[in-house]
């Protein structure tokens, strides 16, 4: 109550970016999203009236001429669940979502997840890979990492 009593009586709050609407996002490391994940985001970015990304962070494999002639080719199908993340994409857009999908690769996933974060600015992050199809070794380190470094709030699926 002191910093209200201190301000100026002309005081009139700036627009600033934390005003605006932020979009929800849904993030998945090259799998398919688990059920509570899509869900939670699906209901959050309804209520709140925002956009949905969905971001699927690839690891890119190190292959140097493949990356030079073909980017778009240097995952191979059966190293990532893209199928399931459209289907996902597309369940949300039937809801009146306003969705993006963003196929993202990188040598560093965890880090370009957290960069794309830092440049979306979600209101809320939905970390979500279903726990089937990855290491659970693998999807701690990195929610432990979205934890600690991502400034919205942060929901990890399956415990929330």
């Amino acid at each position: 109550m002191e910093a209200l009593r201190d301000r100026p009586r002309n005081f009139t709050p700036s627009k600033n970016a934390s005003a605006r609407p932020r979009p929800v996002m849904l993030a998945t490391l090259s799998v398919r999203i688990d059920p509570s994940a899509e869900r939670m985001a699906c209901e959050s970015a309804l209520d709140a009236g925002v956009p949905l990304i969905i971001a699927n962070m690839l690891t890119l494999p190190p292959y140097p001429l493949t990356m030079m002639l073909a980017r778009e080719h240097a995952i191979l199908p059966h190293e990532e669940d893209l199928d399931a993340v459209r289907a996902t994409a597309a369940r949300a857009a039937a809801r009146g979502i306003q969705t993006e999908l963003l196929r993202v690769s990188s040598r560093r996933p965890t880090v370009a997840l957290l960069e794309l974060a830092r440049e979306r600015e979600p209101g809320l992050l939905v970390f979500g890979p279903d726990l089937r199809s990855i290491s659970r070794w693998r999807f701690r380190r990195v929610a432990q990492r979205v934890r600690d470094e991502i400034g919205c709030l942060v929901w990890i699926a399956p415990d929330g």
